[in-house]
């Protein structure tokens, strides 16, 4: 049996963080817990890259009879979404109800080829989706097929997930395999790890914050950040190293 709690490891010196769901059903302690995490890892400036996983078979069955979404207080899916640096949720298995509201908030999504995922609340007689699932899942699938979801409660196979956009990648289901949903994810955590943490902190905001604003006003705010970062120590770091042909060494300011 997987504990019923979060899981935190850090590695490389904290810069590279991950949470582990227990798997299964999702309880009020660790969804409570999922927020505290990510608010306290939105203010550690050592943390470059957060990969969100789970022990066993599958990433999320859904809430436990005992959490309230509503009642919780603290919105989990919003605490993800306002990490700054990048989030990866590395998905197996079944990835449902809120298990998916948690999925959504992250920037990239990895999943094993087997793996599903599902906003089926107003099908199980549960209520409406609350931690942004109806909003976030329209943004990533578009409207029809979200409506679709959320209305029928039908799973998404994985195939079908990344087709649509909802999934970056596919891995094999094999755990062991050089291409396995673990290795997928480290090498991908490794990469986004190496580079400049502002630039890639702008770039969430300008990616996130320029869907929710007119044409116009998310090019002057792609401008404004590029503008920011043109004053910035990584954006030197990163251009010395370049000239000179060496691995950068950014701070983060």
């Amino acid at each position: 049996m997987h504990p019923a709690r979060l899981g935190q490891e850090r590695l490389h010196d904290g810069a590279q963080v991950i949470l582990r769901l227990p798997g299964g059903a999702l309880d009020a302690r660790t969804a409570a817990a999922v927020a505290a995490a990510a608010h306290e890892l939105t203010e550690d400036r050592a943390v470059r890259v957060v990969v969100i996983t789970a022990h066993g078979p599958d990433f999320c069955t859904g809430p436990d009879p005992g959490l309230d979404p509503i009642g919780l207080g603290d919105d989990p899916a919003a605490a993800i979404a306002r990490i700054r640096v990048p989030v990866i949720a590395a998905v197996r298995g079944t990835c449902s109800s809120v298990g998916l509201e948690l999925a959504l908030a992250c920037d990239i999504v990895v999943a094993t080829a087997s793996a599903s995922f599902a906003l089926d609340d107003v099908a199980t007689g549960r209520g409406l989706p609350c931690w942004g699932g109806t909003q976030r899942l329209a943004r990533a699938v578009g409207t029809a097929r979200a409506t679709a979801m959320v209305l029928c409660g039908d799973a998404l196979a994985a195939p079908a997930a990344e087709a649509a956009g909802l999934v970056w990648s596919l891995t094999t289901d094999d755990p062991d395999a050089p291409d396995g949903l673990e290795a997928r994810t480290t090498a991908l955590a490794d990469k986004l790890r190496g580079l400049g943490p502002l630039a890639l902190e702008f770039a969430k905001e300008a990616v996130h914050r320029g869907a929710e604003l007119p044409l116009r006003d998310g090019l002057r705010l792609e401008g404004d950040l590029n503008t920011l970062l043109a004053t910035s120590s990584d954006r030197a770091e990163g251009l010395s190293a370049f000239f000179a042909k060496r691995p950068a060494d950014f701070a983060g300011r």
